[in-house]
């Protein structure tokens, strides 16, 4: 019997971009690393940035259940011809390993950015026509049309930069059966200056492109909310940060609010290719 993506994917993954890199020298690091979370217990690896399967590969090939996804692989990036047949061959070597998230990136960051829902209807006409299958690609979608498409079209949706509200209006577009897997970012820190000083160090670039801040308003964060680095209040929303009891309740709050899986991305005040393996072993320990 097939195993649901549901299945495969579990309640929760790890979201990275240190886990994302072209640099053939770290290959035994990202491997060992992959390996570890696996034994952790986290069900994914969503890889961060424009990642294919190329970056997806070598992390399936050093482990035995876990998944791997893209999160997101640009529709911009990469013609869809060549998408499926990567994504064909991982599935024929590693069958229910590979996880393809796609999404339609942001206009300020693509050169020639035009109708991006169209575009993404077009992408999944071609990879319906290459046998890629819907039920083992993902959406990283907002807004309601772009909800609706990832349950027409695809096995759900991965939102990026949200929060349990947007949880709750996502699954009510989604109905119950597609996967639902919003990333949330964690902050491991109890100290409240800290914690946000970091967390906003991180936001800040987010809040220049317009799908994350148009979406934020749509949840009735106001203007100056998206201002200046963001609110105590934004922050406060789209971070987990405090203790282990507030991070594990900050969490839950997805999964209450309709998410399947939740995709953890730690972000510390040194980010860069540093893996963050204490921090992924300590999440573990506080969602056991």
């Amino acid at each position: 019997m097939t195993t649901s993506l549901k299945e495969t994917v579990g309640r929760y993954g790890v979201w990275s971009l240190e886990l994302r890199s072209e640099d053939t020298a770290r290959r035994g690091e990202l491997a060992e690393a992959a390996a570890e979370l696996e034994e952790l217990g986290y069900g994914a690896v969503w890889l961060g940035g424009n990642t294919t399967v190329d970056h997806a590969t070598p992390l399936i090939e050093a482990t035995r259940r876990i998944a791997v996804g893209t999160s997101i692989q640009s529709v911009w990036q990469q013609d869809a011809a060549t998408t499926a047949a990567g994504y064909l061959t991982a599935e024929a070597a590693r069958p229910g390993r590979f996880v393809l998230g796609l999404g339609v990136s942001h206009g300020p960051l693509v050169q020639g950015y035009r109708r991006p829902y169209t575009a993404m209807v077009g992408y999944l006409d071609e990879l319906d026509r290459a046998g890629v299958p819907a039920d083992r690609r993902v959406l990283a979608a907002l807004g309601p049309k772009m909800l609706e498409l990832s349950g027409d079209r695809a096995a759900g949706a991965i939102p990026y930069l949200v929060t349990p509200e947007h949880t709750a209006q996502a699954r009510e577009v989604l109905g119950e059966e597609p996967l639902l897997a919003p990333e949330f970012k964690v902050v491991l820190e109890s100290d409240p200056a800290r914690a946000r000083e970091t967390a906003r160090a991180y936001l800040a670039p987010y809040l220049a492109l317009p799908n994350y801040t148009d979406n934020f308003l749509r949840l009735g964060f106001t203007e100056s909310d998206v201002a200046d680095g963001g609110s105590d209040h934004l922050i406060d929303a789209v971070f987990a940060w405090g203790d282990e009891t507030r991070i594990r309740e900050r969490i839950a709050a997805f999964h209450e609010a309709g998410a399947d899986h939740v995709a953890l991305q730690v972000v510390t005040a040194s980010p860069g290719d540093t893996l963050p393996r204490k921090e992924w072993r300590t999440l573990a320990s506080l969602l056991a």
